[in-house]
């Protein structure tokens, strides 16, 4: 078996319209709705959400809000997206700083969702 990429992953939440809000106003995903649920698309992936207390079987063992720590590479600059952040008035947490991601270098920087997941905003360092 070879695996060849990330499809998507599930995010439990306390609050959809809060992340929903979030995911797609401050890092641009777009909002989805498939089969009565709610996900969040970006690239050629997804984030499938699940409101806390009703998730979708089968579903993780111990499902909790805030439990995430997620890398996403930009498609654009490190630079600019501090600046989308701060416009939008998101803390930045720590960075920028250097990092190794998937396939290399990587130049990251982290913030929090409204469920305190940690979220890495990363480019890649040969860009």
């Amino acid at each position: 078996m070879k695996i060849d990429r990330l499809d998507h992953f599930v995010l439990t939440v306390a609050d959809l319209d809060a992340t929903i809000d979030f995911y797609t106003r401050v890092l641009g995903m777009e909002e989805v709705t498939f089969k009565g649920r709610k996900a969040l698309a970006f690239g050629r992936s997804k984030i499938n959400l699940h409101e806390a207390g009703h998730s979708f079987t089968p579903y993780a063992d111990k499902p909790t809000p805030g439990s995430a720590d997620v890398c996403l590479i930009l498609d654009g600059s490190l630079d600019d997206a501090v600046a989308d952040l701060e416009a939008a008035g998101v803390p930045i947490e720590e960075g920028p700083v250097d990092r190794t991601g998937a396939t290399g270098p990587i130049r990251s920087v982290y913030i929090r969702d409204p469920d305190r997941n940690l979220v890495e905003l990363s480019v890649h360092q040969d860009r």
